[in-house]
């Protein structure tokens, strides 16, 4: 059996500011957007070339706003990754070489933090 993740919860305070960072600032495709109910808005986004989404909205999750720490995204060039990002106006840090990988980071208007990893090479087999 597959067990596959494909939705996360990040909460956020402004729901269209928050899709408006994600998809204008960072790139991710929007996916949905229904107001289900009153209480209940909920919204999709995809980083391009992702199998797992995010979910944003009213009524999505009880978490408070900006206490998602660690989301990562995984990228073939953190530097090209980083200009992106930079030009899209998303304040980003610069790029961090460690043993294991190239990292930079970022955070939304809430303050829910992310990093992007460039994996290193792998041994040859």
């Amino acid at each position: 059996m597959d067990w596959k993740l494909d939705l996360v919860a990040i909460p956020v305070s402004d729901v269209d500011r928050a899709k408006a960072f994600y998809v204008d600032g960072v790139g991710f495709d929007a996916d949905h957007d229904h107001r289900v109910s009153d209480d209940l808005r909920f919204v999709q986004l995809t980083p391009p070339g992702s199998a797992c989404s995010i979910a944003i909205g009213e009524g999505v999750t009880d978490a408070a706003p900006g206490s998602v720490q660690g989301m990562q995204l995984v990228v073939d060039d953190a530097d090209a990754a980083r200009a992106e990002l930079l030009e899209r106006g998303v304040e980003v840090g610069d790029v961090q070489e460690l043993p294991w990988g190239r990292f930079l980071f970022f955070a939304d208007p809430d303050g829910n933090r992310w990093s992007v990893q460039q994996l290193p090479p792998r041994p040859a087999a």
